[in-house]
């Protein structure tokens, strides 16, 4: 019997903000973020101070766009949610659309800005702009997450060839050697007594160095 393979999906977390100009709109931008594909991990309703978002979008302090920023995401509440599903920071900007409203509304109609923003400024909905921003923004709003991302596949081949596959390749040589009769134990008292990242325990007297 041949046995189906199925693919694997990376899961991706991304941070998704609910502007003050658009919290009236709140469960309709929810759904619409639902229907695209995105499962709602965390979602809190909050007021930030004009001192946290000047520490939010610090990246921005020194542009000219950032005083009028910062008090507008502090002039009243705003929701924010954690999201998960595969590729979900660039899915996220793609349903979200431009930064600018008006122009949003000309080249993507029926992106998030379009249809809940009215300006640059005043654009409904923020989405974070890569992997460590959202790490940093979702830990920003949600301080008692834990974020243990998957690897990637080509980092999970990565630390394969250079931390596990030259140990075992010993071990097996080992074990085509030896020809025990139980060959996975034998294998995995051997795997145990040789593993490279075991404490190595020194014999001999322990020496205090005098005060």
């Amino acid at each position: 019997m041949e046995l189906k393979s199925h693919p694997r999906i990376y899961v991706e977390r991304t941070l998704a903000l609910i502007k003050p100009d658009a919290i009236h709109k709140a469960e309709e931008i929810e759904e619409f973020i639902l229907k695209s594909g995105f499962i709602i991990l965390q979602k809190r309703k909050l007021q930030l101070s004009p001192e946290q978002c000047s520490d939010f979008y610090a990246d921005r302090y020194g542009t000219l766009f950032f005083p009028s920023l910062t008090a507008f995401m502090s002039s009243g509440p705003i929701v924010a949610m954690t999201l998960a599903r595969d590729n979900a920071i660039a899915h996220l900007k793609s349903i979200i659309g431009p930064a600018n409203s008006t122009k949003a509304a000309e080249t993507h109609p029926e992106c998030l800005r379009a249809k809940y923003g009215t300006s640059e400024l005043k654009n409904a909905v923020h989405g974070s702009d890569s992997f460590h921003a959202a790490e940093r923004e979702i830990k920003f709003m949600f301080p008692n997450s834990v974020i243990e991302p998957f690897p990637s596949k080509e980092g999970t081949k990565e630390y394969l060839s250079r931390f596990v596959n030259p140990t075992l390749l010993s071990g097996l040589t080992e074990l085509c050697k030896h020809k025990p009769p139980n060959p996975c134990i034998w294998l995995a008292d051997w795997l145990v007594r040789n593993d490279p990242n075991k404490p190595q325990i020194c014999e001999g007297e322990v020496v205090e160095e005098a005060e």
